[in-house]
């Protein structure tokens, strides 16, 4: 369901295509337009952001919001090779759908693939574009903590001057490339010291160890304890990868049996490396007596539907309004205009649920 500041967007957009507004070159004041849809400047502001975004206005203060190019003018009708690990799994499908939408008011032409987090996978995608006629390619790294075999064919890409965005993680042999990664460090650093203001003094983890989100939310939760003057001890810390995940969460027999029954009585809360270990994790510790949140806190990331469905809700780091997706395509439709980019961290907010224990009383949003 759209947002009101969508729907503005949207219809504005719309007239712009159909030159409602090409006498002037500029749009109507944000108060006329305000009292047109009946909405709040704030929502107006918010819809003219977006048209912004797309390159379709630009607003001077003073001076009102010019009209860039029409819409018809601005449709690039390029071809987008869009690679992810996963199409159907967890946070993905609304990244893919944020993607689509961008490059579609565009016109462009999209191709999506999947690696399954496998590099040689990553390998066939890659041979299989280098063959094919491509604008830019819009890929989730593969394994990125780990060496990339697949570097050779990614300069390859490049030295045709196709330009790579990174999304999630990123390559660092790869400098020409552009990336937009959650705020990782960021995001685990604010957790722990929101575990310590709730009274958290034995805080454990589990993160994943074959991408550089697991390793920059550990150093973030790492240097948090550091600053609360807690402990951080390897025991009580769980690492998986791509391929213990699965038989990890299908609940078969596995190191992560062992970790819960070494640790439970160690620890009083876990920082989680997403919502759906946290909901996993909730599922364990529940089996084994203990209550969520009087006895162990959880925390995660990414705010999906793992946290909110969760028997109880987890405390979860959102980015609000920004998504990964529309983001890094966006970025790629300015590269492909010439435009130039910076690569960028999406910032988190914190999403208070009653898997802590103030969120049990609040159940609100709070950045921090």
């Amino acid at each position: 369901m759209s947002t009101k500041y969508q729907a503005v967007a949207d219809a504005l957009r719309a007239h712009i295509q159909a030159g409602k507004y090409a006498g002037a070159a500029v749009l109507p004041s944000e108060f006329a337009i305000a009292e047109e849809y009946q909405v709040s400047r704030q929502t107006v502001r918010q819809a003219l952001s977006l048209l912004a975004q797309d390159g379709l206005i630009e607003t001077k203060r003073g001076s009102g919001s010019h009209i860039l190019r029409t819409a018809k003018a601005a449709a690039c009708h390029y071809n987008i090779a869009v690679i992810v690990t996963y199409i159907s799994d967890y946070v993905f499908p609304s990244i893919l759908r944020e993607v689509e939408d961008v490059l579609s008011r565009q016109e462009c032409t999209s191709s999506i693939f999947a690696t399954q987090n496998r590099v040689a996978n990553e390998r066939k995608i890659l041979t299989r574009l280098l063959e094919q006629p491509v604008d830019g390619v819009l890929v989730e790294a593969t394994k990125s903590a780990l060496p990339n075999p697949n570097l050779d064919l990614y300069r390859q890409l490049t030295a045709k001057n196709i330009p790579l965005v990174f999304i999630h993680g990123y390559y660092a042999d790869l400098p020409e490339s552009h990336f937009v990664l959650d705020a990782n460090y960021d995001g685990g650093l604010m957790l722990a010291r929101y575990l310590a203001d709730q009274g958290c003094t034995r805080i454990g983890g589990v993160f994943k160890s074959d991408d550089i989100q697991g390793h920059g939310r550990y150093a973030g939760y790492a240097a948090g304890l550091r600053e609360q003057g807690l402990s951080l001890r390897d025991q009580t810390v769980f690492w998986f990868n791509t391929e213990t995940k699965k038989t990890m969460l299908s609940g078969d027999d596995s190191p992560i049996r062992t970790f819960f029954d070494s640790v439970l009585e160690e620890v009083d809360a876990f920082l989680c490396y997403n919502d759906e270990i946290a909901y996993f994790f909730e599922q364990q510790i529940q089996r084994r007596g203990l209550r969520i949140p009087e006895d162990v806190v959880l925390v995660s990331f990414d705010n999906s539907n793992y946290s909110k469905l969760a028997p109880v809700p987890v405390t979860s780091l959102s980015h609000g309004g920004e998504n990964t997706g529309r983001t890094a395509a966006q970025m790629m439709l300015k590269l492909l205009g010439g435009e130039y980019c910076q690569s960028v961290q999406v910032p988190w907010e914190l999403v208070e649920r009653e898997s802590s224990r103030t969120g049990k009383k609040t159940g609100g949003e709070h950045g921090r």
